[in-house]
């Protein structure tokens, strides 16, 4: 099976005042279409770096990043980020936020009327079509995630990639747009990377949890297939003895295969 996204070899390198740190070493990952990965791994081991990478943030200091065979050099609008800080502009409405991204990727080839239903489509697929017209200060900061979540999926990107976008909210409104995420992907069938330390959040929401080793010089350690059927609900895998197991899993790689490097 062709894969979608490739990464071959991928090093990063710092320079620093001390020296050249390596952040990442040998990474090797493929990536079908429609596959959801999560990254995980103690504070430290390069996730946001391998995230920035496949982003075109950075470049990587050795190897190739490909995606749908082309390789990945700098920022583009066929991968959309998501960081853990929504990033709004705070003048400007949800429905202003999604649509500057809108306009930018298709007001070359699309008429007025055109961006403002693919902003106003952006908006509903996340439930906001209430506060389209809201600035991000009068609104909650779950509701905040899922503009920043409607202005990477408005530029109908190629991958979604999400850098702990839960990590600063309480856990009912978390385990909210984690539903909502599993709806949105099964819907959009985005290929999505996203970085957590959340080993239930990993669990419930991907295909493939990749588990880094600690930094620096951080690597791929091992590679968990989450063979759970989807739609997944939440209340039903609490007493599925699989996903706890497939959590064991994750565990026991952080807590005891990489407890004693990173102490």
């Amino acid at each position: 099976m062709h894969s979608y996204l490739q990464i071959e070899n991928a090093e990063m390198v710092f320079n620093t005042k001390k020296g050249k740190f390596t952040a990442l070493r040998d990474i090797n990952l493929n990536v079908q279409k429609g596959e959801f990965i999560a990254l995980i791994g103690h504070s430290g081991c390069g996730k946001s770096t391998l995230l920035n990478l496949v982003a075109g943030l950075t470049d990587a200091t050795n190897g190739v990043l490909l995606l749908n065979n082309h390789e990945i050099k700098g920022p583009g609008p066929d991968r959309g980020m998501v960081f853990q800080q929504h990033s709004l502009l705070p003048w400007l409405t949800c429905f202003g936020n999604v649509h500057l991204a809108v306009e930018r990727v298709f007001g070359a080839k699309e008429s007025k009327k055109e961006l403002k239903a693919r902003t106003e489509a952006a908006l509903e697929l996340v439930h906001l079509s209430h506060a389209m017209h809201k600035l991000p200060g009068e609104i909650s900061g779950g509701m905040k995630q899922r503009v920043g979540i409607a202005r990477a999926l408005a530029m109908e990107p190629k991958v979604l990639l999400m850098d702990e976008p839960f990590g600063a909210l309480d856990a009912l409104t978390r385990a909210s747009l984690q539903d909502e995420l599993m709806r949105i992907v099964s819907e959009t069938g985005a290929t999505t990377l996203m970085v957590t330390h959340d080993v239930d959040e990993a669990v419930l929401l991907s295909d493939r949890i990749v588990m880094m080793t600690n930094g620096p010089a951080a690597t791929i350690g091992e590679i968990l297939s989450v063979d759970l059927e989807r739609p997944r609900d939440r209340l039903a895998l609490a007493e599925n003895a699989h996903y706890h197991h497939l959590r064991g899993k994750v565990l026991e790689f952080l807590y005891q295969k990489q407890v004693k490097k990173a102490a």
